[in-house]
This record gives structure tokens, C-alpha cells and sequence, in this order.
């Protein structure tokens, strides 16, 4: 596979920083409430700071009645109160700069809770002024006379689209859960509201950019049809057809670059059901003025059914090279960029996923996939945990144990549709074991205490700590060279140092067998070249030569093995999930 040079990127702080999320819940208990908070990041800040990172990116901390987990706000300028308050906000954007680094926010702007004030008097009458803000329809009804919703869509949480209101008696939309009715941005007051509360308000406080959440979703097509029916015998229908990359969404994003045109931000996008490059263009295309970059999901999606993540589909290291690497010509052959990711908060532990998460081969495939992420080419993001290679929660977990919206809605319906069948339930279980979101929303992994250094001994959190955070933990780790960590650490002092050649750097995808990854990095400025080359697979593999990369006289630039060098007698042949990268100055 090979591009011809067509453009050239100019630098940016945002391209090349590698940017940290934090799941606030999840990440340190300052107060021992059992709940991550403010404070709590505040003290780990040097350690972010000491991993390499620039930019940290912090999960929805915004006030709300957590119905998925703060993706349902009832106020863009309050905190949640058991994350602390604005005052404690402000200082961690203090703090943050302080240490030379940058933050971005996630931007939420879909929906609003159903406590939000705007929401409250958009119910309150079909005569109030905000009625508009969201998108309110009478019922249907049917020859017998029967109440209908006014159209057929399914939630993204598996339940209709549509809920009741008793006051107006009319029904709300909302693409998620019930408490997240979508606001309506046709009524441009709507949206002059969301760009002064959940964006203005917060880059004057000195926020550096957003994690754009379903940024395609804030258009509907008009007359919100009925989406077309694939599964005869469902209630509902998948809908995003109708709700994502509606007819105006690129007028949107549009006017809302312009409202952060003054501030010099970042802006990623989550840019689901939209597979297909040219229409990924006119998202992130520099000239679009819309995205800087999108996260496309094309291999955290790998397993999943479109719709329902639950319903398992097989796939292999042929999918999963193709994916990964589907988006890195993008840099070189347009004026857009990409991004480099493998976990976040939707997400099962990539260790676990991708990879094996057994005791002998886990650290090894830890480092393989640092390995590969930190050599490809585009802006890279880590998720908590990630650094030390946490892995999902074990198969004996309790489905009591998993609490995120979607699990227990899913967990639920299984129950229901199933009648209580053993042979069902056990399959749900090892369903959610295997993609849950909450695989990646248990409490970091401090140290080795009872609760993992997350909060106090004695204290319940807010989510079980895994078992593994025995083994697994950031104490037991700092500062041992062989760890998980420090070699992370290695990987992005060495991504910073050869900027030119592993973030901007010309991608070429080399292909010999399934379970191997090879590809070759050309920074075009000096033509510095790289090869990395990675064992997918659970067996000791043997690779040929690639003719314009010879290893003789190659540089062994890092490689995840414990041993110092990876002997010559050996040196084409790699143990179950080992990964080098080697360099060439000629």
C-alpha cells in the first residue's frame, strides 16, 4: 500500500501533544466518598505530567443527575457536587497550565438532562417559549384506537426513542436514555444558548479545546420519518439513518468553529455511522472549518453489531490491521488529520479485547499495542489505566456488578425476552465480560491496597475494584524498568523526540501474514524511516525481510522484550506478542 505526497501539515501543539482522558469517578477519591472528584485529579497531576502527556482531557463533570454517567447535564456552568465545585474546576485548569500542560473539556450538547431548567420549561406548556428547544410530538394512533409514538426510532439504550409526558401529553425525543431529551438545534435561540453556556462560558475560564461528543448527531431529517424496518419483529428500529449526518449538521459545526474562532482550541469529534471517507472529509477537512479531527470507530467497533454491541460478531488480526490503519493515509494524501486511539469510557480494556489479558502474555501485549499506537501517525489519546495495562473485569463478575445504563438495560431485556433461561443469562454474562463499558469505568489501579489506592480501605466505591489491581497497579510499577509504565513512558519521550518521523511521518501498511503488523514511517523531511513490526498472535511467528527496509545496519530503537537486545540468530523471528521498531538514518 503506497501514497503519493499530495500535502503537507503544517505543525500544531494539537497534533503533536498526546492527550490523557479521566474518568472523574474513576480516577482518585480525595475525600473518601467513594466517587472520584476534583481534587482528587488535582493530586495526580504530576504524575500525568512525569508520563509524557500534554493534554488531558476530562470526562463529563458537569452538574447532573448521572443517568449515563454525567452525559446527561442539567447545568453547563455547575460541577457535579460529589466531583467539588466550580471553584475547585477553575483551579484544576490553574494547575493543569501550570504544569505546561493543555485541557479539554467534553462539549455535550446533543441532548440536556431532563432536569436541565430549559427542558423543565420546555415541558412545562406547549405554549412556552423553549417548546421548541426539543423535539415534542402528539401521539399516533392506531384503528383501534390505541396511543402510538410518532415514529418507530430506537434509542441508542435499547427502549423507543419517544417517552410520555402526562402535563402536555405529547412525547419527547431522545436518541439515548430517557433522561436525555435531544434539543432541537433548527430554533437558533437553542442554539445561541448552547454556544454561550456549555462552550463560551468555559473557554473564558481558560479551557483549551472540547471532546466533541456525538458530533453528528445534531441534525434530524426533517418530518423524522420512520426508519426503515430491518427486524420485522421488533417494536422499534434502528434509526440513525434519520438522526446522524442529518442535513444540517456541517451548517452547525460550521457556525460553532466560528464561535470558538477567537480561542486558540482543539476540537475531536466522536463520529460514529460514518464509515466512508468522503463523507469523514467534510468533518475534518482543514478547509471545511468544522472538526480538527474525528474519532472513528471503526476498530473499537470491531466485534460489535451495529446497534447492539452485545450481539457478538467474530473477527480476526486481518480486521483488526485494516482498521486500525484505515484512516493513516489521511494526513499525507489531504488537509486533514487523524487520530490514534484504542480505549476510552465506551470502551472494553484493549489488553483484553485485542490482544490476550492471560498472566504470561499480558505485560507483553501491554507493550505491543504501546508500541504500535505510539509509531503510527496522528494526535495520540490514552485513557486511564491504559499506561499500566488494566484489562476488562473477570468472567466471575456478578451482572450485578455492572452498572452502566446500557448494561443493565441489556442485562434486563435478556432477562425478559429469555424468561430467566440459564443458558441465556450465562451467555449475557459473558457478553457484558467481553464489551461492557464498564470494563473501562472500575477505579484506577493505584496500588495494591484493598481498595487500590482509589479511596480508603473501608470504604465502598462507587464501582467494585478488580481483583487484578493486585498485579496490576501504578506503585508496583513506577520506576521498575520493565514495567508496562516505564515503558510507556520510553515510547512518549521517544514519539516527542522524532516528532517529524512517528506523528506526521508517511505510513505505509506492509503485508506478509495475518497475524503480523508491519509498517514502514518516512519523515520526508530528512527520510528518517521506521519499521515496526508486532506479533498479534499467542504464537512465535517468523517474518521476512522488507526489501526497502534492510535490518543490517538498522538501528533496534525499542522493542518490548525484557532482554536488552533481540539476538541476530533470532532476530526475524518473534515470540508471542513481541514488538520492535527499528531505524534507519541512510
Amino acid at each position: 500500500m503506497t501514497y503519493s505526497k499530495v500535502h503537507q501539515q503544517p505543525r500544531a501543539w494539537w497534533k503533536e501533544g498526546v492527550v490523557y482522558q479521566i474518568y472523574p469517578a474513576s480516577f482518585k477519591d480525595s475525600n473518601n466518598d467513594g466517587t472520584g472528584d476534583i481534587p482528587g485529579i488535582i493530586s495526580k497531576l504530576d504524575y500525568i505530567r512525569d508520563l509524557g502527556i500534554d493534554i488531558i482531557w476530562i470526562s463529563p463533570h458537569y452538574k447532573s443527575p448521572q443517568v449515563d454517567m454525567g452525559y446527561d447535564i442539567s447545568d453547563f456552568e455547575d460541577i457535579h457536587e460529589p466531583y467539588g465545585s466550580l471553584e475547585d474546576c477553575e483551579r484544576l485548569i490553574e494547575e493543569i497550565h501550570a504544569r505546561g500542560m493543555k485541557v479539554i473539556f467534553d462539549l455535550v450538547i446533543n441532548h440536556t438532562s431532563d432536569q436541565h431548567p430549559w427542558f423543565l420549561e420546555s415541558k412545562s406548556s406547549k405554549t412556552n417559549p423553549k417548546r421548541d428547544w426539543y423535539f415534542w410530538r402528539p401521539p399516533k394512533f392506531d384503528q383501534q384506537g390505541n396511543r402510538r409514538r410518532p415514529n418507530n426510532w430506537r434509542s441508542q439504550f435499547t427502549k423507543p426513542a419517544w417517552t410520555w409526558d402526562e402535563t402536555t401529553q405529547e412525547y419527547y425525543l431522545h436518541v439515548y436514555a430517557d433522561g436525555q431529551p435531544d434539543l432541537n438545534w433548527e430554533n437558533e435561540d437553542c442554539r445561541r444558548a448552547v454556544y454561550g453556556s456549555a462552550i463560551r462560558f468555559w473557554l473564558e475560564r481558560g479551557v483549551d479545546g472540547f471532546r466533541v461528543d456525538t458530533a453528528n448527531k445534531y441534525s434530524k431529517v426533517r418530518g423524522l420519518p420512520d426508519a426503515p424496518i430491518a427486524e420485522p419483529d421488533e417494536e422499534t428500529q434502528l434509526a440513525m439513518c434519520h438522526y446522524a449526518n442529518g442535513p444540517r449538521i456541517h451548517e452547525y459545526l460550521k457556525e460553532m468553529k466560528g464561535v470558538m474562532s477567537p480561542f486558540d482550541v482543539m476540537t475531536v469529534g466522536e463520529l460514529p455511522n460514518t464509515p466512508d471517507r468522503a463523507d469523514v472529509l467534510k468533518y475534518i477537512s482543514a478547509s471545511s472549518g468544522e472538526l480538527d479531527m474525528v474519532f472513528n470507530f471503526d476498530t473499537v467497533g470491531l466485534g460489535q453489531t451495529p446497534g447492539n454491541r452485545f450481539l457478538p460478531i467474530p473477527f480476526d488480526n486481518v480486521d483488526f490491521k485494516y482498521n486500525l490503519t484505515k484512516w493513516q493515509a489521511l494526513p499525507e494524501t489531504t488537509d486533514a488529520w487523524t487520530t490514534v486511539f484504542l480505549e476510552n469510557h465506551d470502551q472494553g480494556r484493549s489488553v483484553s479485547r485485542f490482544a490476550s489479558d492471560l498472566p504470561q502474555f499480558r505485560e507483553a501485549s501491554a507493550k505491543m499495542l504501546a508500541t504500535v499506537l505510539t509509531s503510527m501517525t496522528g494526535t495520540l489519546f490514552l485513557y486511564q489505566g491504559q499506561e499500566i495495562g488494566m484489562i476488562n473485569a473477570p468472567a466471575s463478575w456478578s451482572e450485578l456488578n455492572y452498572k452502566c445504563v446500557r448494561s443493565v438495560n441489556y442485562f434486563n431485556d435478556v432477562c425478559e425476552r429469555a424468561g430467566n433461561d440459564p443458558a441465556a443469562l450465562e451467555e449475557a454474562r459473558r457478553n457484558l465480560q467481553r464489551v461492557a463499558r464498564d470494563h473501562a469505568r472500575v477505579p484506577m489501579q493505584w496500588d495494591d491496597s484493598a481498595n487500590a489506592g482509589f479511596c480508603a480501605d473501608g470504604v465502598q466505591p462507587w464501582m467494585p475494584v478488580l481483583e487484578s489491581h493486585v498485579d496490576i497497579n501504578v506503585s508496583k510499577q513506577l520506576g521498575r524498568q520493565d514495567s508496562v509504565l516505564e515503558y510507556w513512558r520510553s515510547l512518549l519521550k521517544l514519539r516527542k523526540r522524532l516528532s517529524a518521523l512517528f506523528v506526521y511521518g508517511k505510513f505505509t501498511l506492509i503485508e506478509q501474514q495475518k497475524d503480523l503488523m508491519m509498517f514502514l514511517k518516512v519523515d520526508s523531511g530528512t527520510g528518517l524511516r521506521a519499521l515496526t513490526v508486532a506479533n498479534l498472535s499467542k504464537a512465535r511467528m517468523s517474518f521476512d525481510e522488507e526489501p526497502h527496509f534492510p535490518l543490517d545496519g538498522a538501528e533496534l530503537l525499542i522493542h518490548n522484550r525484557s532482554s536488552k537486545l533481540v539476538d541476530l540468530d533470532r532476530r526475524m523471528s518473534l515470540e508471542p506478542f513481541e514488538a520492535r521498531v527499528y531505524l534507519r538514518r541512510d
